[in-house]
C-alpha cells in the first residue's frame, strides 16, 4: 500500500535525485526509428549496481559493478536502442567525458566508466542497420549536460522543447514535421517516444521512456526511468487498465479508469515481436554500497514484473541499474527497507508512464488510441 505521507518529487523523474542529469537523442525517418538516453552523474560519479534478469541481455561494463571488483563509481549510464549495435552509443559518451577530464584516474589521464544496456528495436524504421552510434550517444550527452532551456539541436536545427516529445510518422506529416532522419534531442524529465524508447513496443502498443519519483517521509528520494519494450502485456488482464498504474501516488493516474468492456474485448494484437527488453535505472540520493545498489536494482525488477506480464523471458534482456548519488547519509536498516519497497513501486509507475505518454504510430497504437474511454478527465 502506498504511504499517505509519500509524494512525487518536483519533476516526478530521475532528475529529482540530487545531481543526476538526463538527456535523450533520437532519429526517425530515412530508415531510422531509434534513439539513446544518457544519465550523467554529478561530479565524482555515483555508486552503481546492476541486476540482469532477461535471458538475452545486451550490456556493457556490467561486470565492473560487481561488489568484488575495483571500480566504485560510474560517470554515466547509457540506455539505447539498436540491440548489440547500439552499444556503440556509449563510445560517444565516453569520448565526451574524457574530453572533460572525467573518469577513473590512471597514469596519463582518466578512463570514463559508462555502463550501458540496449533494447531490440532493429528494423522498426525500415532499415535493419539504422542504429544508434557514437554520434547519437554524444548528442544525448550534450542534451543532458546543459540546462533544459538550452537543450541543443544538432546541425543547426531548432531546439526541441524538453517538456514533451512531438508526434512522428504520419502524424508528423500532418503537423508539418520532417522525417529525414535528423537527430532531435530532449532534456531531463521529458518522456514518451524519445531517446532509447523511440522505437519501443509494449505488448503491441507503443512503448517508450517513462519516469517516476517518490519523496519518502524521512526526506530521501527514490526515482526511476524505464525504457519499455516488452513482448509481455502491460495491461491488467481483467479490465485492460495499465497494470503499473495501480501503484500510482494519489492523483498520479486518477484521470484514468477501466476502459469500456467492448474496447478491452476488441484488443488483440496480432504480431508480438520475437525479441524485446525493458531496461532502466532506479536511483536514490542516499549513500549506498555497490552491493546495496545491486539490491536496489534487484527489487526494482519486482516492479517491472508487476507492470509487465510475462517478464524476464528467454527473448528479453531485462536489465536495471541501481544508482546512489550519496547526497544524504547512509540509511539505517528500517530506512533501507523503505527505499527498497519504494524502488519497486517507482519502477512500476515508470512503466505505466512510458506506455501512457508514448506516441502511437501505424504499427503500434498509443494506449489511449486503443482505449479512449479509459481517459476519464484531463491530467
Amino acid at each position: 500500500m502506498v504511504s499517505p505521507l509519500m509524494r512525487a518529487g518536483e519533476t516526478n523523474s530521475l532528475m529529482d535525485v540530487a545531481g543526476l542529469r538526463v538527456g535523450h537523442a533520437r532519429r526517425v525517418g530515412g530508415g531510422f526509428r531509434t534513439g539513446t538516453t544518457v544519465v550523467l552523474a554529478p561530479a565524482g560519479g555515483v555508486v552503481a549496481g546492476v541486476d540482469v534478469r532477461g535471458a538475452a541481455p545486451g550490456t556493457r561494463e556490467t561486470e565492473l559493478l560487481d561488489p568484488r571488483n575495483l571500480v566504485e563509481r560510474v560517470h554515466a549510464v547509457v540506455l539505447s536502442g539498436g540491440s548489440a549495435f547500439g552499444l556503440s552509443a556509449a563510445c560517444g559518451v565516453v569520448g565526451r567525458l574524457a574530453d572533460a577530464g572525467v573518469g577513473f584516474p590512471v597514469v596519463g589521464g582518466a578512463v570514463p566508466i559508462v555502463p550501458a544496456a540496449v533494447i531490440f528495436d532493429l528494423g522498426r524504421g525500415g532499415v535493419f542497420r539504422a542504429v544508434p552510434d557514437d554520434t547519437l550517444g554524444a548528442a544525448a550527452y550534450d542534451a543532458a549536460a546543459v540546462p533544459p532551456e538550452r537543450t541543443p539541436a544538432p546541425d543547426g536545427a531548432a531546439p526541441v522543447p524538453p517538456e514533451r516529445a512531438p508526434a512522428l510518422d504520419g502524424e508528423a506529416a500532418a503537423a508539418g514535421g520532417k522525417q529525414d532522419g535528423a537527430i532531435a534531442c530532449h532534456h531531463g524529465p521529458a518522456r514518451g517516444s524519445i531517446g532509447a524508447g523511440t522505437g519501443a513496443l509494449a505488448g503491441g502498443l507503443a512503448g517508450g521512456v517513462g519516469t517516476a519519483s517518490a519523496l519518502l517521509p524521512d526526506g530521501a528520494t527514490v526515482a526511476a526511468l524505464a525504457v519499455v519494450n516488452a513482448a509481455g502485456s502491460v495491461l491488467d488482464p481483467h479490465d485492460a487498465t495499465l497494470a503499473g498504474a495501480r501503484y500510482g501516488l494519489p492523483g498520479e493516474f486518477d484521470h484514468l479508469g477501466p476502459p469500456a468492456p467492448d474496447e478491452a474485448q476488441a484488443w488483440s494484437p496480432e504480431h508480438a515481436p520475437s525479441f524485446n527488453t525493458t531496461i532502466g535505472i532506479v536511483a536514490t540520493d542516499l549513500t549506498l554500497t555497490k552491493a546495496q545498489c545491486g539490491k536496489l536494482a534487484a527489487v526494482a525488477h519486482d516492479g517491472l514484473a508487476r507492470a509487465i506480464r510475462p517478464a524476464h523471458t528467454m527473448t528479453d534482456g531485462d536489465t536495471i541499474f541501481g544508482l546512489a548519488a550519496c547526497a544524504r547519509p547512509a540509511p539505517g536498516q528500517d530506512e533501507l527497507q523503505d527505499v527498497l519497497a519504494a524502488a519497486a513501486d517507482v519502477f512500476s509507475r515508470a512503466v505505466a508512464d512510458a506506455v501512457l505518454t508514448a506516441t502511437g504510430r501505424a504499427d503500434a497504437p498509443a494506449y489511449l488510441d486503443v482505449f479512449p474511454s479509459a481517459l476519464r478527465s484531463r491530467p
